[in-house]
C-alpha cells in the first residue's frame, strides 16, 4: 500500500513539472532554432542574431517555467509572484536555472495563495485592488531575495555536483547508464524534469564551450519507443498490432513520446528494451561524437535533424544512435512479446496511463467526465460557459447557495471556457460546451447539464461530496461567502424592466433586451450583434422557462458598465424549441453584475418565484421578487 502511494505520488509530482514545461514548448523550439541556425557553429552563423541566444535561455525560458508553475498553483497572482520569485534564481546563478525555476515558481504562487486565504473577507470595500498589488509586490520582492540568497547558490551547487558527475561518466565510459533512470521516468512523467530541469541546463554550458552536446538526446532520442512499436508491429495482436504503425509515425515524427506508454504498460517487462535501447543509443552517440547544438523539443527525428550540428560526421552520429536504440530496442521487444503472454487490452493500458496522468474518459447520463470517480479533496469547482458572465454566474451562485447550506468547505466560482483555472477539480458545463472544457482541461472531473437552474445533478453532486468528506473524516470549516445586501440601482432599475411583452421569436427578443442595454448606456451597439451570435454559439436558455441572453467572450470590451434588463412575456417566445416567459439581457462588466446576478439564479431556481414574476403586474413588483433575494 505505502509503495502504491509513493508511485502515485511521484506520478502526481511528474505530471505537475510536466504541466510546466508543456505549455512553453514552443519557446525551447524558438530557442533551439535561433540557437541552431546563429550561433558561430550554426547553419548560417551570425554574431548580431546570436547575441538572442544567451538571454533566451538565461532569463525567457526559466520566467516562462516560474509563472507558469506560480499560475498552476493560484492563478494569475500565483503566475505573476512565481515570476518575480524566478528573477532571484536567475540572477543569482551563472547557469540557465530551470530547475530553479520549477522550484521557486509554484512556491511563488503558493505563498500569495495562502496570503490570499489569510486576508478573505477582511479587507474593507474599496481598498481590494491597494492589498491585490501591493501584497503580490511585497511577497514577490520578499521571495526573489530570499530566491537571490538562498535557493539559487543550492541550485546552482547542485547543478555543478551533477556536471562533475556528468564529466566523470562520461570520462569512465558509463553514460550509457543514465537510461536506467530516464526510460523508467518517463512512464512516470519525470521527463521534463530531467531533460528540461537538469540536462538542459548543462546541454546550454556544453553548446556554449564546444558547440554540442550530447546529453540533449539522452531524453530526446524516439529509438526506444520506435522499437516497441515496431515489435507489436510485427508481433503483437488484436488492436495493440493493428494501431502500433499510426503510433509509430506520430512518436517518431510528431515526437509525442508518450503515446508508446500505453503499450509498454501492456507489458511491464519491455520497460527492459527501452532501457537496453536507450543504453546501445547513448553508447553509439558517445562513440561517434555525437550530440545537439539545440534542444530537441518534442522529440521528433525532424527536430533532432534541425537541432544537429551542420557537419556530415554529427549526421552520421546522431541517426546512427537513434537507428541503433531502435534495433536493440525492437530485438528485446520482440522477444519478450513472443515468449510471454500477451495482453491485448490496449484501452485498458491507456486508461491506466491516463490514470497516472490524472485523466480518464468516461460517460454515465447526464454527467460526462474524464474521470471515472470524483477527486479526493475537492476544493474548486468551477462553473464555466462561453462568457464567463451569465450562465456560470448563476449556476455558480446556486451552487454554492448548496455547498454553504451542505457545511462543505470548497471554493465555487465561475468562468469563461477560456480561463478556466488550471487548479479546478470539478468543471460544469452546458452538455455543448463540455467537449471544449475537456480539451481546456483534461485532468478535471466534467459534469454536463442542460439546465443550470434546476439541474438534479447539483444534489447529486452535494450528496457524492459530503459522503466523501464522512469518509476522509473531516471537519469541514465553511468559508463564508460575505454578500453584500446594498440594493444597487443602477444595475437593476425598474425602466430597463418590461412587462408583457411579445415576440415573433428569440433574436427579436434578443435584439430588444440588446437595445434596451444600448439605451442605457450599458454597452455599445455592436453588443447586440454579439448576443445572437452567443446565443447562436450555445443556447442561452437556462431552464425553468429563462433565458439570460449577453455578449460573446470578445464582446466583453463593448461593454461600458454592467446592466440588466429584464422582459416579461406572459405567452412566452421560443428558444431553440423551449419556452422561456422570463428574459434577462446581461452586460457585465470586471464582476460588478454577479451579486445580483447571483440574487437572480437563486431566486428562478424556484418555480413558484418565476410563477410570480410573470404574473408581476409593476416593474416594482417583479424587481421586488428578485431584490427578495438580496435583501
Amino acid at each position: 500500500m505505502a509503495q502504491s502511494n509513493i508511485k502515485v505520488g511521484v506520478q502526481k509530482f511528474g505530471n505537475f513539472l510536466s504541466s510546466m514545461v508543456m505549455p512553453n514548448i514552443g519557446a525551447f523550439i524558438a530557442w533551439g532554432l535561433i540557437t541552431a541556425l546563429f550561433i558561430e557553429k550554426g547553419f548560417f552563423p551570425n554574431e548580431e542574431l546570436a547575441k538572442l541566444v544567451g538571454p533566451m535561455v538565461t532569463y525567457l525560458l526559466p520566467l516562462l517555467i516560474g509563472y507558469t508553475g506560480g499560475k498552476l498553483v493560484h492563478d494569475q497572482r500565483g503566475a505573476v509572484v512565481g515570476a518575480i520569485a524566478t528573477m532571484g534564481v536567475i540572477v543569482g546563478a551563472d547557469i540557465p536555472m530551470f530547475l530553479g525555476a520549477m522550484i521557486v515558481g509554484p512556491l511563488g504562487g503558493y505563498v500569495i495563495k495562502k496570503f490570499d486565504q489569510l486576508i478573505d473577507g477582511k479587507i474593507k470595500t474599496g481598498f481590494e485592488m491597494l492589498v491585490n498589488n501591493f501584497s503580490a509586490g511585497i511577497l514577490g520582492g520578499v521571495l526573489a531575495i530570499l530566491a537571490f540568497l538562498g535557493i539559487s547558490p543550492a541550485v546552482d551547487a547542485f547543478t555543478q555536483a551533477l556536471i562533475v558527475g556528468v564529466d566523470w561518466l562520461v570520462g569512465a565510459g558509463l553514460l550509457p547508464l543514465t537510461s536506467i533512470l530516464i526510460e523508467p521516468a518517463k512512464i512516470l512523467f519525470l521527463n521534463n524534469a530531467i531533460n528540461h530541469g537538469i540536462l538542459s541546463p548543462i546541454g546550454a554550458e556544453q553548446i556554449r564551450t564546444t558547440g554540442q552536446s550530447v546529453l540533449l538526446l539522452l531524453e530526446a532520442n524516439p529509438g526506444p519507443g520506435l522499437g516497441v512499436l515496431l515489435a507489436y508491429w510485427f508481433f503483437g495482436r488484436g488492436t495493440a498490432k493493428q494501431s502500433a504503425p499510426g503510433a509509430a509515425v506520430i512518436h517518431f515524427i510528431g515526437g509525442i513520446h508518450e503515446i508508446y506508454f500505453p503499450y509498454v504498460l501492456m507489458r511491464p517487462m519491455l520497460i527492459i528494451a527501452t532501457i537496453l535501447g536507450g543504453m546501445s543509443g547513448v553508447f553509439t552517440l558517445v562513440l561517434l561524437g555525437g550530440g545537439l547544438q539545440a534542444v530537441a523539443s518534442p522529440g521528433s527525428i525532424l527536430a533532432i535533424l534541425a537541432a544537429t550540428p551542420g557537419n556530415a560526421g554529427s549526421y552520421i552520429a546522431n541517426i546512427a544512435g537513434v537507428l541503433v536504440a531502435t534495433v536493440v530496442s525492437f530485438i528485446v521487444s520482440a522477444f519478450i512479446l513472443k515468449t510471454g503472454k500477451q495482453t491485448e487490452d490496449l484501452d485498458e493500458a491507456t486508461r491506466k496511463m491516463q490514470e497516472m496522468k490524472g485523466k480518464k474518459s468516461s460517460v454515465a447520463g447526464s454527467i460526462v467526465t474524464n474521470k471515472s470517480a470524483l477527486p479526493q479533496g475537492v476544493n474548486k469547482i468551477v462553473f464555466a460557459c462561453d462568457a464567463g458572465m451569465g450562465s456560470s454566474a448563476m449556476g455558480a451562485s446556486l451552487l454554492r447557495k448548496k455547498v454553504k447550506e451542505a457545511g462543505l468547505d470548497i471554493f465555487v466560482t465561475n468562468t469563461a471556457i477560456s480561463n478556466i483555472p488550471s487548479d479546478a477539480q470539478i468543471v460544469i458545463t452546458q452538455e455543448e460546451l463540455t467537449p471544449r472544457a475537456q480539451n481546456k482541461i483534461p485532468e478535471a472531473y466534467h459534469i454536463s447539464v442542460d439546465n443550470f437552474l434546476s439541474s438534479p445533478e447539483y444534489d447529486k453532486l452535494i450528496n457524492k461530496l459530503k459522503d466523501d468528506s464522512s469518509a476522509e473524516g473531516r471537519t469541514p470549516e465553511v468559508e463564508e461567502v460575505v454578500e453584500s445586501s446594498q440594493e444597487d440601482d443602477s444595475l437593476l432599475r425598474e425602466e430597463n424592466i418590461f412587462l408583457n411583452q411579445e415576440f415573433n421569436n428569440k433574436e427579436e427578443a434578443i435584439r430588444f433586451a440588446g437595445e434596451v442595454l444600448v439605451k442605457g448606456g450599458y454597452v455599445e451597439e455592436s453588443y447586440i450583434e454579439a448576443m445572437i451570435e452567443r446565443d447562436n454559439m450555445t443556447s442561452t436558455y437556462m431552464g425553468n422557462d429563462v433565458a439570460i441572453p449577453h455578449g460573446t467572450e470578445e464582446a466583453k470590451k463593448n461593454v461600458l458598465k454592467s446592466g440588466f434588463t429584464v422582459l416579461q412575456v406572459p405567452n412566452g417566445v421560443d428558444f431553440d424549441g423551449e419556452k422561456v416567459r422570463l428574459i434577462f439581457g446581461i452586460a457585465g462588466k470586471d464582476g460588478t453584475h454577479l451579486e445580483i446576478l447571483s440574487g437572480i439564479a437563486v431566486t428562478c431556481s424556484d418555480m413558484d418565484n418565476i410563477e410570480k414574476m410573470v404574473q408581476a403586474k409593476s416593474a416594482k413588483e417583479l424587481k421586488a421578487i428578485i431584490q427578495g433575494e438580496l435583501n
